[in-house]
């Protein structure tokens, strides 16, 4: 509480002194420039299996019917069964199937070198590109293999070179399958990857338990809801981790790495519900405040960006018991 506050109290001095330091007969033509060349848009990344794809598909129809122009971009050479119409498709560049055939390698090679390709012909996606940067929302459909942003860095490239070069404001989305908080070890997992993402990529984050409604499909969960997505006391994982054999022989390094995630307290999560209209509501006022769609259309003053400020807070315990409620049984209605 007292974190956001301070947050909210900066956001309206730096909008107080912009107004100060801005000369009246300038302020307006800042405010035109800064509308002219803002870009917004979403980078979503996620293990396979997360939904990316379907989550590009009903996250552009949703910003369709509240009255967004948006632009999906395939930058997935593998995804050859897209249920979106994209506005730029990689394959129109390098398709997988024809580098696997003609350097003989397997899917994650073949993707590497897609990504590498991508890298050295920025400026056939910059070109692609430039006719949607007036009018359109951008989300980026990305590759879910997880060395194309750790073992190899091309696709970290290829975002900072289009961040810099068309002035993009973007927030990561990362997509990581709900059910696997029924496994403790897959969830540790899911924060490591999670935290080191975040510190990767570098921009606005917001990781999303996709998939909420099938969260129990894999078995019942050990604790709350909010347990898994404050990323809470992870000790007391390690009781249900003891349990299984396998796990109980890494028992040291399990407690280590969460010691690692705990140590850095970035990780928390949202859930998601693609075909709920609320849930991706709640997702997309999210996204906005990250990064910095919400103050696009705005005048550059401190009323404007106080009424932000003084806005109603949507708590996470209140939405998130809300979730619990809908898609979890409940232990007690099941007694009876």
């Amino acid at each position: 509480m007292f974190k956001e506050l301070c947050c909210r109290f900066c956001i309206f001095g730096i909008s107080f002194m912009i107004r100060k330091t801005l000369p009246a007969e300038k302020e307006v033509e800042w405010k035109e420039e800064e509308r002219e060349r803002m870009v917004f848009g979403q980078v979503v990344i996620g293990p396979p299996g997360s939904g990316k794809t379907t989550y590009c598909n009903g996250m552009s129809q949703f910003l369709q019917l509240i009255g967004r122009k948006v632009a999906v971009i395939n930058l997935d050479p593998a995804n050859d069964m897209l249920p979106y119409e994209c506005a730029v498709n990689i394959e129109e560049l390098i398709k997988l199937s024809d580098v696997m055939m003609e350097h003989s390698l397997g899917p994650n090679g073949g993707l590497v070198y897609c990504m590498d390709y991508l890298e050295k012909n920025i400026d056939w996606l910059e070109s692609k590109l430039k006719p949607l940067l007036k009018d359109h929302y951008l989300l980026f459909d990305f590759p879910g293999q997880v060395e194309l942003f750790f073992l190899h860095s091309n696709a970290k490239r290829v975002i900072e070179k289009l961040v810099k070069k068309l002035n993009l404001r973007l927030t990561a989305v990362h997509l990581i399958d709900s059910h696997l908080c029924s496994d403790p070890g897959k969830y540790i997992s899911a924060l490591l990857l999670s935290l080191s993402t975040m510190l990767h990529l570098e921009l606005p984050h917001i990781n999303v338990l996709s998939k909420i409604d099938l969260i129990e499909s894999y078995g019942k969960l050990a604790f709350n809801l909010d347990f898994y997505t404050d990323v809470q006391d992870l000790s007391y994982l390690q009781h249900h981790l003891d349990q299984d054999p396998r796990s109980a022989k890494y028992r040291k390094l399990t407690k280590e790495l969460c010691n690692v995630i705990e140590d850095y307290s970035l990780v928390n999560f949202t859930t998601l519900d693609i075909q709920d209209k609320e849930s991706v509501g709640n997702l997309v006022k999210l996204i906005d405040k990250s990064n910095g769609y919400i103050f696009a259309g705005m005048e550059p003053s401190a009323v404007e960006f106080s009424k932000i400020a003084i806005a109603p807070v949507d708590w996470d315990y209140y939405r998130v018991a809300a979730v619990q409620e809908k898609y979890m049984k409940d232990d007690d209605n099941d007694d009876n």
